[in-house]
């Protein structure tokens, strides 16, 4: 059974960083993609970044130059620093997992999802 654990969110003010980390276990961490999606109230579940197994990276233009994501394979973890946060970055940070697949910034790409944590930038 698959599990991912989200930690690491909480409220800042605009301008400030935060980093969440998600811990996978119950499989392999080998051959995984793992991404970060976030959702905003009222809104849908939006792509933000995914790292491969061969450590590629994707980031929507939204975060682009101001998150990071990445992975120690070691601890079975991944990692979004967020950097120069703004209000839009609101939202319930999700993370996901898909193993085998391409890297991808479809929600029906990942197979398994953590219960979400609340990042809350205040103006």
């Amino acid at each position: 059974q698959v599990q991912l654990v989200e930690s690491g969110g909480g409220l800042v003010q605009a301008g400030g960083s935060l980093r969440l980390s998600c811990a996978a276990s119950g499989r392999t961490f080998s051959h995984v993609t793992m991404a970060w999606f976030r959702q905003a109230s009222g809104e849908e579940r939006k792509f933000v970044a995914a790292i491969s197994w061969s450590d590629s990276t994707y980031y929507a233009d939204s975060v682009k130059g101001r998150f990071t994501i990445s992975r120690d394979d070691a601890k079975n973890t991944v990692y979004l620093q967020m950097n120069s946060l703004k209000p839009e970055d609101t939202a319930v940070y999700y993370c996901a997992a898909q193993w085998y697949g391409s890297i991808s910034s479809d929600v029906r790409a990942y197979d398994y999802w953590g219960q979400g944590t609340q990042v809350t930038v205040s103006s």
